[in-house]
């Protein structure tokens, strides 16, 4: 074992939150080496394999190494399979990617804002926690966040959260299924509003404009939705070092209990270590707790208060499918899987007893719930179609121009009992634990997500919908959130409101793990902001700081 590398600052992760981090350092002078997992990804290799696959799932254009595996939506919930050691009571639904770039690679795009009251779920509603910062300390770097990213919005609508700056680039456009659905609302008392969106309408930082290829989950083709890898090339390019498939297994201490750096585990199995001033845990909040966990020989680092792994979360989805009017098509599969939805349910005056919501609209017509069109008709419901020919062509005119799906994305609170661990007598192919994973739904989300399909019924009536399905279980969002929650009590939190370890004064934690709640809007653009305010506060503390060594 030897050491390879020594920075001012050492980041584990390269995904949103770490390559922002690390853009930002090496542009202000600070030396950064950032590690990751998992292998680089060659963005035209992957469409094929996307291409070529016959489950076109989130993880199916990036393949899974034997030493940084991860979970796939087609072993969730399949006992004894898969990455995820599941515990129970039920399965966890979401999954990510391990490999440079992060999940940016496979995420929709989705870029809502917080609103102010979801910083304050304790003080305004009395259940869950607030947060040791306001909408308004978070404000100015949701602007700087947006502008980074790129992100597409309409300005003039009023979404519930207050902006001191418009969008950079103009929304995209709402699809004609969304204007569908708005008349439809509209009678109900309800509103359809566009997304905002990390998608260029326009020529932007470099990159084309989207194109409407529709299939922004697993892979955009010519890179019109933001992805990490943006930053991260810039950090590079400007001097980061980049190490990838390197496994961290450890955060490595002094004798006065500072951080030193990491010890990662190359794929032959051998052990190498990078020593830094700081080091900034950017896996994501399956990870970084398990890294945490793993420390200090598997007594753990960061944990004084007993929460490092604890109060997991998600946005388990409620999800609803039908088929418009045999008279009103609404021509989906067409431009991104999501442009508009309905906001309105997450500013619901019942959030003291039941989570709000907020409802996605998908263009992507029975995609999500049933598989891709070529899937439905050829291996799916319809089996007498299979042969092709003259009867499967007048389905599909017929079936997808009709097709809706409705996702609302329930709000959790943060629940002890919801953990992640690592499974030290389940190892991987290197060597080290798999995720263990104990996870339960509770009668607060389980209200909203009764609410949400209500409400999904409602639209369907309103519409004169048919053939409409309502699933009986949430489906994971893919948003994982809390375990290493920020907050100001070193007791009850990991972190303090920028991130910095209550234990350890040289390490941080960005991404969506430092979440103390997780209100209703997708999480990317939240920890990009809070990424990007850690990296203020890092710069500021790094001159007090040990020298690497």
């Amino acid at each position: 074992m030897s050491v390879v590398a020594s920075a001012d600052v050492v980041i584990v992760g390269s995904g949103v939150a770490g390559a922002l981090v690390a853009d930002r350092l090496v542009r202000r002078g600070v030396s950064v080496v950032v590690l990751e997992a998992g292998p680089p990804v060659d963005r035209d290799r992957a469409v094929e394999i996307f291409r070529a696959a016959s489950a076109k799932v989130p993880e199916s254009p990036y393949p899974s190494t034997a030493y940084a595996p991860r979970p796939s939506v087609l072993d969730i919930g399949l006992p004894g399979t898969g990455y995820f050691v599941q515990e129970g009571p039920i399965a966890f639904g979401s999954t990510y990617e391990r490999v440079v770039g992060g999940t940016t690679w496979h995420w929709l795009g989705s870029t809502p804002r917080l609103l102010p009251s979801d910083f304050r779920m304790k003080t305004q509603f009395g259940v869950g926690r607030d947060w040791p910062l306001t909408y308004a300390d978070l404000e100015p770097f949701y602007v700087q966040a947006e502008k980074e990213m790129g992100v597409a919005g309409n300005g003039r609508e009023d979404q519930g959260s207050p902006r001191s700056a418009g969008f950079p680039m103009p929304e995209v456009p709402i699809s004609f299924l969304d204007k569908v659905i708005d008349r439809a609302a509209r009678t109900i008392g309800l509103k359809v509003l566009s997304t905002p969106q990390a998608r260029n309408t326009e020529t932007y930082n470099d990159r084309h404009h989207c194109v409407g290829n529709s299939n922004c989950i697993p892979i955009c083709p010519i890179g019109a939705k933001y992805d990490a890898m943006i930053h991260l090339d810039r950090a590079v390019n400007n001097g980061a070092r980049l190490i990838s498939n390197a496994v961290v297994r450890e955060v490595l201490l002094r004798a006065d209990g500072t951080a030193r750096g990491v010890r990662f585990r190359r794929p032959n199995g051998s052990d190498d270590e990078v020593l830094g001033r700081a080091v900034v845990m950017a896996a994501n909040a399956i990870e970084t707790p398990k890294i945490l966990l793993m420390s200090n020989g598997g007594k753990g680092v960061a944990n004084r208060s007993g929460q490092v792994g604890q109060n997991l979360m998600d946005h388990p989805i409620a999800l609803s499918y039908g088929l418009s009017a045999q008279n009103q098509p609404v021509y989906g599969q067409r431009g991104p899987l999501s442009t508009a939805g309905i906001e309105s349910p997450r500013q619901s005056a019942a959030r003291g007893t039941r989570s709000a919501f907020r409802v996605e609209i998908g263009n992507e017509g029975w995609r999500f719930p049933i598989g891709d069109p070529t899937f439905e008709f050829t291996q799916g419901p319809f089996p007498a179609l299979r042969e092709g020919g003259a009867a499967l062509a007048a389905k599909w005119e017929d079936h997808v121009a009709h097709e809706i799906r409705f996702a609302s994305l329930t709000e959790q609170l943060p629940d002890r009992a919801n953990t992640i661990t690592p499974a030290f007598d389940l190892v991987d192919d290197i060597g080290i634990p798999r995720p263990r994973i104990t996870f339960s739904i509770d009668p607060y989300t389980q209200a909203g997500f009764d609410d949400a399909q209500a409400l999904h019924q409602r639209l369907f009536v309103a519409l004169r919908a048919r053939d409409t399905t309502h699933v009986p279980f949430a489906f994971g969002a893919g948003h994982i959130m809390g375990t290493t929650i920020i907050g100001t009590d070193p007791s009850t939190s990991v972190a303090d409101g920028f991130g910095r370890s209550h234990d350890i004064r040289n390490l941080w934690i960005v991404g969506s793990s430092v979440f103390p709640t997780c209100g209703t809007a997708n999480p990317t653009l939240t920890l990009a902001a809070l990424a990007l305010r850690t990296e203020v506060a890092l710069r500021a503390a790094l001159p007090g700081l040990p020298a690497a060594a």
